[in-house]
């Protein structure tokens, strides 16, 4: 069982609202206190000995649904909610299915433990979907996710993810405003599930696995999951590339994302590497553990550990993961169940576990091969890293979009054939326009240490992040870019009034 230290059990318990709104801010000490703790938090309680393995795999279940303006006079909702509310639009006649597959891990894992399984999941859940879901009393799916988060029986079946609270993709978010998104999920998560929980929470999972190439950008995502104590990030296979700029070899073992910015400031973080394109069918019929039995070990500098395959899809979205997923999961863990009750051979492992399973075993981060953002190559092969500077920088990149046609700095997702940002100009013009305005009203407020447990600093941090909700263009024009224009005017006018 995972030991709690004094610090935890004297920090306040965070109610889920204040005033209204979800908690998403004004604890920020406490919670910096409690995500930069670095004892192991698998390796106490892992089942697993990595000399007992071969290969193992990881998978994980993205789940979100937006906050939108379509409630009574227009107030904030969640897409769920308004699904239920309007049956006869698209696929809203999935609202109760959507349902079940949020919580439905909350009776799977238990039930397969007490079967003698060794299950391991990943969850990753917007911070709009956990308020929403309240807000629409579904407190069942809360107790739900409660009872495998926050019993110790469970602690090492589940691992939870951290993204940014309001699904924002990150190439276009304003820099401001990344560590706000990460800081008010951490807030929140720890507002429902416990401090103890949050303690726990060491990989980030990033909305439509998008991931920024632009140098700075990239450097300022890094460093600011680091500083919210994060360990590692999940990345698409196709989002990154060598340090020579060609695709990864082996995508089976860590590798250590590296950034460099315009200042020639240098970080770095591990990575797992999500494999192959967004295909919900990957993890409903449980690939990664197929492609993992044909594994065997390798090399991490002087260390022989086992491989592991990594994915992630979205939880409830599509007939396959709605209807396939449930007898595939239990199948598959049933059969992995038979090799010494799933703990040789072929298992599941979750991301943090593995990590801790092979830097107790000898790794070191610094051994992990490293890549960078795609396309980075590009830059760094017209300027020098021991003399680059912003003007510098800015020039090589537009000179490469004049001369490349393939060059962008927009970012790489899951998906080539989806931009975030050329053709939405109406959303990300005014919604960079709003988060100017926003830290123009509130940093000369922040030397406060209690601003930001004000009213209306928390209104105008959940305006500014519901603005950027990836929704808003995935879907197209229209109701959706609608729905940002109504949350923007309210926003731009709440601040004018308010400070």
């Amino acid at each position: 069982m995972v030991s709690i230290a004094p610090t935890l059990t004297d920090l306040p318990k965070l109610e889920e609202f204040a005033q209204g709104l979800p908690n998403i801010c004004g604890w920020e000490n406490a919670v910096r206190s409690v995500v930069q703790r670095n004892e192991p938090v698998f390796l106490p309680i892992t089942n697993i000995r990595l000399e007992d393995i071969s290969a193992a795999f990881a998978i994980a279940l993205h789940m979100h649904q937006p906050t939108i303006p379509a409630g009574p006079n227009g107030e904030y909702i969640g897409h769920l909610q308004y699904m239920f509310e309007h049956t006869g639009e698209g696929d809203n006649h999935n609202a109760g299915p959507f349902s079940w597959c949020y919580s439905r891990m909350g009776e799977f894992i238990p039930e397969l433990i007490a079967n003698g399984c060794n299950p391991r999941v990943m969850l990753d859940y917007s911070g709009n979907l956990l308020w929403g879901l309240r807000q629409m009393g579904r407190h069942d799916v809360i107790d739900s996710l409660k009872r495998i988060t926050c019993d110790p029986q469970y602690y090492l079946n589940v691992e939870w993810l951290g993204t940014m609270w309001s699904h924002a993709v990150v190439p276009s978010t304003p820099l401001p405003d990344l560590k706000l998104h990460i800081q008010a999920w951490q807030h929140y998560f720890a507002s429902i599930f416990g401090w103890e929980a949050l303690a726990r929470v060491k990989g980030f999972s990033p909305p439509e696995m998008h991931l920024p190439n632009h140098p700075d950008t990239l450097f300022e995502f890094i460093k600011a999951l680091k500083e919210s104590g994060y360990r590692w990030i999940m990345v698409q296979e196709h989002s990154v590339e060598t340090l020579e700029g060609h695709s990864l070899g082996y995508k089976h073992l860590p590798h250590r994302l590296t950034a460099r910015n315009s200042h020639g400031e240098t970080t770095s973080i591990t990575a797992l590497i999500k494999t192959q394109g967004s295909d919900t069918k990957l993890v409903a019929q449980m690939q990664p553990y197929y492609e993992a039995k044909t594994l065997s070990k390798q090399q991490i500098g002087s260390v022989t550990v086992p491989p592991i395959v990594t994915q992630i899809g979205d939880g409830e979205n599509g007939g396959v993961m709605m209807n396939e997923f449930p007898d595939g999961f239990k199948r598959t863990t049933y059969e992995i169940a038979q090799n010494n009750g799933g703990k040789s051979g072929t298992v599941a492992l979750n991301g943090t576990e593995y990590l801790e399973l092979i830097e107790a075993a000898g790794c070191s981060p610094e051994d992990y091969s490293p890549c960078q953002a795609v396309q980075q190559h590009k830059i760094w092969e017209r300027l020098d890293p021991e003399n680059v500077t912003p003007e510098k920088m800015a020039e090589a990149i537009a000179q490469l979009k004049q001369e490349d046609h393939q060059f962008h700095v927009d970012g790489s997702s899951w998906t080539n054939n989806l931009n975030w940002v050329q053709g939405y100009e109406n959303v990300v013009g005014p919604m960079n326009s709003l988060s100017a305005l926003f830290h123009q009203k509130i940093d000369p407020l922040m030397g406060d240490e209690n601003f930001t447990q004000e009213p209306r600093y928390r209104q105008a941090l959940l305006n500014n992040l519901l603005t950027q909700t990836s929704c808003f263009r995935y879907w197209g024009q229209g109701m959706w870019t609608d729905f940002a224009r109504s949350i923007y005017e309210r926003a731009i006018d709440q601040l004018n009034n308010d400070f």
